[in-house]
């Protein structure tokens, strides 16, 4: 189990909460455009990685993996992150925030399951009730930003209607309509921008723009000697 300090920001005011999370899923192979997801897997078929069986997919991750750290550890030069919703549910409610599916890409390129294990998945501080947000999921815009070359690169942008509703995800996961207590979900990425690659400086957001509101994050990547 780990726990979570983060803040609720809601139409009502904000609030400091603490989630216990014991149970980490990342949703994998998430898309709901065919064509869309169908890019993704080429992306990542082109760096070795075989298609998926089924999807989406769930991969169970240890929860220990969360963090808000501004500075993950990761070994060798072959991790990236990804922008991601996250669904946290606690006391009977649902929560919706930022994280990213930071990855191994060399580990990946022989097993997805393996490599979800073997990075952090920095989270952002701070959260919306889904309740605010469900009935305009689908115009949530996810982005995210790396550093290359010392300048401010866009890597995704698009909108979440591209991606599987996550009332979906959670009905293909647990086969009901509810995501249990202390789990957090990874609920899918979009396509990077000129490809999926490295680098050690990582930002995403998700703007509401109904709501005239944001959530972001970013972390750096600390690189640990690969010594063999």
């Amino acid at each position: 189990m780990v726990a979570l300090n983060m803040t609720v920001d809601s139409q009502t005011g904000e609030r400091a909460v603490r989630f216990d999370i014991d149970a980490l899923v990342i949703a994998g192979w998430a898309g709901r455009n065919r064509e869309a997801m169908e890019h993704h897997i080429a992306e990542l078929e082109a760096l070795g990685i075989a298609r998926p069986k089924a999807t989406p997919t769930f991969y169970r991750v240890s929860p220990s993996r969360l963090n808000s750290d501004p500075v993950v550890q990761a070994t060798g030069e072959n991790s990236s992150g990804e922008a991601e919703l996250v669904l946290i549910a606690a006391d009977g409610d649902l929560f919706v925030g930022l994280g990213s599916d930071h990855t191994d890409r060399k580990v990946e390129a022989y097993g997805v399951t393996v490599s979800k294990q073997m990075c952090d998945k920095p989270v952002a501080d701070r959260v919306w009730p889904f309740s605010e947000v469900a009935d305009h999921w689908d115009s949530l815009i996810l982005r995210s930003y790396v550093i290359e070359d010392g300048e401010r690169v866009l890597y995704q942008e698009g909108s979440v209607d591209g991606l599987l509703d996550p009332r979906d995800l959670i009905k293909r996961y647990t086969g009901t309509d509810t995501l249990a207590d202390g789990t957090a979900m990874f609920c899918g990425t979009l396509p990077a921008i000129g490809g999926v690659r490295s680098f050690t400086t990582f930002e995403a957001e998700v703007e509401d723009p109904k709501l005239s509101r944001t959530i972001s994050f970013r972390y750096d990547t600390a690189i640990l000697e690969d010594v063999g």
